[in-house]
C-alpha cells in the first residue's frame, strides 16, 4: 500500500531529542544536579496552598535549561522522589494546550507547541524498562498516557507538527516496551493495554484533526507487526476497526441495512466530527495496519524481528531456543482472537450481525454441560391444530424454526464457544444475510487472502497440489510468497528448524483454522440468485470443503464442526461444481449423526447444535440421488487431498449409489436422536424420502408399460453402486451408464431402500419409538403421527402384517393415553389423543381391508369402555 513511500524508522532512531546536556557529565554529577533543580518544582505543584501560584521560570532561557535538567531526571533511577518530579512536571505544562495556567511558565504559553514537541520526547526516557522493574514505574508511566489523552481530547491549539510529534512518541514509545519478547509480570505486560490503546485513540483523533500522511500509516504499520505477540494489540485494533466498520456500513449501505451494533466505549473511539470520506480512508488503513493476521500462526515469523533477533543471541553468540519464550506460546490464542475479529467484520458486511456483550473476541474455552428445562404447553387444541406441527412436505423447510411443542433444549453456557457465530447466541436462530449486502466476490476482495491462508494452516496438502499464487484471484506471487512461509508451514518444515521444538507448539492452532473455514462457509452461503463467483475462490472454497471435511486419523474435530454449523445452506445455493463435495460432507454426517454421545465435539459446540445443522445439511443431501439418478461425477476428488497416501478413488460414483448410505444416515439419526425439534425434522425428512421413492418408482413403471424398453433384460442391482464407507459394492455386469433408467429404477425397487423396504423401515422405527420413549412428548407424537398418517397415503405394495403393525400401535398409544391418571388429562394430552384417532382414520380409509382384522377391532374394546370413541 505504501511501497513507494519512505518509513520514519531512520527519522525515529536518528532523533536525539531525548537527550540532555547533563548526559555527558559523570553521573553523580546529573543525579545532583537534577535533584536540586526539580524538587522545588515538584513540591510547588504537590502543595494545594501554592498550586496555583507563578511560575518560579520567567524566561524563554531558564525554561530551556530546567527542561534539560528534567530530561536527565527522567532517566533516573525510582528509589528516589525525582522522576516523580519530573512526571509531575511535564504533565502539567503540556497542559498549555489545552488551558494555560499561573502554574506553567509564560514562555511555554506563548509558544505551547514548540515546548510540547521537546517534552514528549523527553518523555521517552520515562517509558525504558529499569532494572528496578515495580509498581512506581507503571504508576508514572499511566500518568503520561493519561495526559496524552487529555492533550489529543480537548487541546484546539495544536499543530499538525505537534500531532505528529505526538504520533511519533506513542510510536516509539509502544515498540520501547512492546517490541522485545514479553517479560512474565514486566512493565510491558501490566502497561500493553493502555498504550496500544492510546496510540490507537489518538490516531483517531489525527486522522479527523489532520490526517497522517502516507510515511506515517506505512511506520505504523511496520512497527504494529513487531507487537502481534501481545493479546492487547489484537484485542485493540479488534475494538477500533469494529468500531469504523460501524460507522462505514452507516452511510455506504443506508439506514435499512441491519445495523453493526459495537459497546458504546468502542464507538466512542471514533470521533463524532469525522466525516464520511475520512472513515472510509481510516477503516481501509487500519485493517492493514496489523499486517497479515495469519503470520500469528507462525512463530518463526513472529519471533524474526529485530527485538526477538537481539534476545536470541546469549552473550557466547550461541542461538537460545526458541520454546524459551513463552509469550510465543500464546500465539494459538492471538491467532484465534485475530480470525474472530475478521469473522465479525465479515458477518458485518453480510449484514448477520448480532450486539454482543464484549467488544474483544471470546477466549475460546471448553463448554459445559447444562441442565435441560422444560416448557409446558397449554394451548387450547382448537388454536394448536392450525399450529405448524405438522412434517410434510411444506412444512418440512421450515422446522428449524423453534415450535411451542419443544420440551426439552439445551442452551449453552455463557461462555460463546470459539465456533460459534461471534454475535450470535446458541438459543437464537441465525439472521438471514441483508437483502442489499455485497456481492461474495468483494468480500473475499476484502478479506479472502487471509481467511483461505488461515482456513489451510498447518495442512499438509496432497503432494500433486501446488500452493502457489494462483489459489488466490487477487494476489500476486511475489505478495504470496512471504504468506506461505509464515502461514502455511507444515509441520515437517516446523520441526526441520533447530530453534523451533515441535512439541512446545501442540496443533492449537485449530481454533483460529475453524473460526476461518466457518466465516468462508458462511460468505459462500450468501450467494445470490444469479451470482457470479471467480473460479479460483470456488475452486479453492472446495478444497477447502475437502480438508475440513477429512474422515481419517488426522480429522481436525474443530474445523468439521465449524464446517458443518456454518454449511446448512450451502446446497440450496446453486454453486457452480458444489456437487463433487457430496461425498465429504456424507462421509462428516455418517460420523456426526449416528453418533449419540459426540464426545469428541463436545468441547468445541453444542452437540444439538452440530445435529441441527447436520440434520439441514441431510434434508438438502437428500433429493439429490432421485434428482441426478446415474449421473456419475466428472471430477475424482475423493482421497486426493487426505493425509492417507495410500487412499486412492479412481472411479466416479453416481448419485444414485449414495441413497442407501443417505437414507441409513438419516435412520441413524432418527434412533439417536434425543431433541425434539431435531426428531421433527428427521421425520420430515423420513416422509419425504418414501413419497420421493414410491414417486420415483411409480414413474418408473409407466415408462415401462408405456413400451419402447420393455424387452430389455433386467441385471440384478443387489447394493450395486455402495461406496465402500457404507459396507462394500458389487459391481454389475452392464455399467450403469449403458443401462436405462427405467431398468435402473425397477433393479433399485429390489434392494432394501426402495420405496416399499423405507415404508416398512420407517413404520417399524416410529411405531417402535410412538409406544416408548415418544408417548409423553407432545411436540414429537404429533409429528411421528402426522408421519404414518402420510405414510398410509403413499402408495406401494406393502404386505399385511406392516399394515397391521401401524395401525395396531396407533391403537395401544391410544390406549396408553387414556389410562393415564385423570390429574394427568390435560388439553395437550386430549390434542394427542384426537391426532391418534385422526391417523387411525386415515389408516382405516386408505386400508379398509384392515377393519376385517379381528386382532384390529379388539382395540377397541378399552377405548369404548373409556368413552373415548
Amino acid at each position: 500500500m505504501y511501497s513507494e513511500w519512505r518509513s520514519l524508522h531512520l527519522v525515529i532512531q536518528n532523533d536525539k531529542g531525548h537527550t540532555s546536556v547533563l548526559h555527558s557529565y559523570p553521573e553523580n554529577v546529573g543525579r545532583e544536579v537534577a535533584n536540586a533543580v526539580v524538587r522545588p518544582l515538584g513540591q510547588v505543584l504537590g502543595t494545594p496552598s501554592v498550586a496555583g501560584s507563578e511560575s518560579l521560570l520567567k524566561t524563554d532561557k531558564e525554561v530551556k535549561w530546567t527542561m534539560e535538567v528534567i530530561c536527565y531526571g527522567l532517566t533516573l533511577p525510582l528509589d528516589g522522589e525525582t522522576v516523580k518530579y519530573c512526571v509531575d512536571v511535564y504533565t502539567d505544562w503540556i497542559m498549555a494546550l489545552v488551558l494555560p495556567k499561573d502554574s506553567i511558565p509564560l514562555p511555554i504559553i506563548k509558544e505551547p507547541n514548540q515546548y510540547v514537541q521537546s517534552i514528549l520526547k523527553h518523555l521517552q526516557n520515562l517509558f525504558v524498562p529499569r532494572q528496578e522493574q515495580g509498581s512506581s514505574q507503571i504508576r508514572l508511566c499511566l500518568q503520561v498516557l493519561r495526559a496524552i489523552q487529555k492533550l489529543a481530547r480537548e487541546s484546539s491549539l495544536m499543530a499538525r507538527e505537534t500531532w505528529e510529534v505526538l504520533l511519533l512518541f506513542l510510536l516509539q514509545i509502544n515498540d520501547i516496551l512492546l517490541a522485545p519478547p514479553t517479560v512474565q509480570g514486566g512493565i510491558a505486560e501490566n502497561l500493553a493495554e493502555k498504550l496500544i490503546g492510546v496510540l490507537f485513540e489518538v490516531w483517531l483523533l489525527a486522522c479527523t484533526r489532520c490526517f497522517p500522511t502516507p510515511p506515517y500509516w506505512k511506520t505504523a504499520k511496520e512497527m504494529v507487526a513487531n507487537w502481534r505477540h501481545h493479546p492487547a494489540v489484537v484485542e485493540q485494533w479488534s475494538k477500533v476497526i469494529c468500531a469504523l466498520t460501524s460507522r462505514l456500513l452507516r452511510f455506504t449501505y443506508g439506514p435499512s441495512f441491519p445495523p453493526f451494533k459495537v459497546p458504546d466505549e468502542d464507538a466512542s473511539l471514533i470521533p463524532p466530527e469525522m466525516d464520511n470520506e475520512c472513515v472510509a480512508q481510516t477503516w481501509f488503513r487500519f485493517l492493514h495496519m496489523l499486517s497479515n493476521p495469519v503470520d500469528l500462526s507462525n512463530p518463526a515469523i513472529i519471533s524474526s524481528t529485530p527485538k526477538f533477533q537481539e534476545q536470541f543471541l546469549t552473550v557466547s553468540g550461541m542461538p537460545q531456543e526458541l520454546n524459551q519464550y513463552p509469550c510465543l506460546k500464546h500465539l494459538p490464542q492471538i491467532f484465534f482472537r485475530a480470525m474472530r475479529g475478521i469473522s465479525c467484520l465479515v458477518d458485518a458486511f453480510l449484514g448477520i450481525s448480532r450486539p454482543r456483550s464484549d467488544s474483544a473476541p471470546p477466549t475460546p474455552v471448553n463448554r459445559l454441560s447444562m441442565p435441560q428445562s422444560a416448557a409446558v404447553n397449554t394451548t387450547p387444541p382448537h388454536n394448536r391444530r392450525h399450529r405448524a406441527v405438522t412434517v410434510n412436505k411444506a412444512t418440512m423447510k421450515t422446522s428449524t424454526v423453534s415450535t411451542a411443542h419443544a420440551s426439552k433444549v439445551q442452551h449453552q453456557t455463557s461462555s460463546t464457544s470459539p465456533l460459534s457465530s461471534p454475535n450470535q447466541t446458541s438459543s437464537e436462530p441465525r439472521p438471514l444475510p441483508a437483502p442489499r449486502r455485497p456481492k461474495v466476490n468483494s468480500i473475499l476482495n476484502l478479506f479472502g487472502s487471509w481467511l483461505f491462508d488461515a482456513a489451510f494452516v498447518h495442512c499438509k496438502l496432497h503432494n500433486g497440489i501446488n500452493r502457489d499464487s494462483s489459489m488466490t484471484a487477487i494476489t500476486t506471487q511475489a505478495s504470496m510468497e512471504f504468506r506461505r512461509k509464515g502461514s502455511q508451514m507444515s509441520t515437517d518444515t516446523m520441526v526441520s528448524n533447530p530453534m523451533f521444538d515441535a512439541s512446545e507448539f501442540p496443533d492449537n492452532y485449530e481454533a483460529g483454522r475453524a473460526e476461518a473455514c466457518g466465516t468462508l462457509c458462511r460468505i459462500f452461503c450468501s450467494k445470490k440468485t444469479g451470482e457470479e463467483i471467480l473460479p479460483a475462490y470456488l475452486s479453492r472454497f472446495y478444497m477447502l470443503l475437502i480438508q475440513g471435511l477429512q474422515i481419517n486419523d488426522y480429522v481436525c474435530h474443530p474445523v468439521l464442526a465449524s464446517v458443518i454449523l456454518n454449511s446448512p445452506p450451502l446446497f440450496c445455493c446453486d454453486l457452480k461444481g458444489i456437487d463433487v463435495v457430496v461425498p465429504y460432507f456424507i462421509s462428516a454426517l455418517e460420523t456426526i449423526l449416528p453418533d449419540r454421545e459426540l464426545s469428541k465435539f463436545k468441547s468445541y459446540v453444542n452437540p444439538t447444535e452440530l445435529r441441527r445443522s447436520s440434520i439441514n445439511i441431510l434434508l438438502s443431501l437428500l433429493p439429490l440421488p432421485h434428482h441426478f439418478g446415474t449421473v456419475k461425477s466428472e471430477v475424482v476428488l475423493e482421497g486426493k487431498f487426505s493425509n492417507d497416501e495410500s487412499s486412492s478413488y479412481d472411479k466416479p460414483i453416481t448419485f444414485l449409489s449414495l441413497k442407501l448410505r443417505l437414507v441409513n444416515i438419516l435412520i441413524g439419526a432418527l434412533q439417536t436422536e434425543t431433541d425434539p425439534n431435531n426428531t421433527q425434522m428427521i421425520l420430515g425428512a423420513m416422509l419425504n424420502i418414501v413419497q420421493d421413492s414410491a414417486l420415483l418408482e411409480a414413474i418408473g413403471c409407466q415408462m415401462e408399460m408405456g413400451g419402447g424398453e420393455n424387452n430389455l433384460k433386467s441385471h440384478s442391482r443387489t447394493n450395486s453402486g455402495i461406496s465402500s464407507a457404507s459396507g462394500g459394492s458389487t459391481e454389475p455386469t452392464t455399467p450403469d451408464s449403458e443401462r436405462p433408467a427405467q431398468a435402473l429404477l425397477r433393479d433399485y425397487a429390489l434392494n432394501t431402500d426402495s420405496a416399499a423396504g423405507l415404508l416398512i423401515r420407517s413404520i417399524h422405527l416410529v411405531t417402535q419409538r410412538l409406544n416408548s420413549q415418544w408417548r409423553q412428548d407432545m411436540s414429537i407424537s404429533l409429528a411421528a403421527l402426522e408421519l404414518l398418517s402420510g405414510l398410509a397415503k403413499v402408495k406401494v405394495m406393502v404386505d399385511s402384517g406392516d399394515r397391521k403393525r401401524a395401525i395396531s400401535s396407533v391403537c395401544s398409544y391410544i390406549v396408553y393415553q387414556c389410562s393415564r391418571p385423570a390429574p394427568l388429562h390435560s388439553r395437550d394430552l386430549h390434542s394427542m389423543i384426537v391426532a391418534a384417532f385422526q391417523c387411525l382414520c386415515v389408516w382405516l380409509t386408505e386400508h379398509p381391508d384392515m377393519l376385517d382384522e379381528k386382532v384390529n377391532l379388539f382395540y377397541f374394546k378399552p377405548l369404548s369402555k373409556n368413552n373415548v370413541c
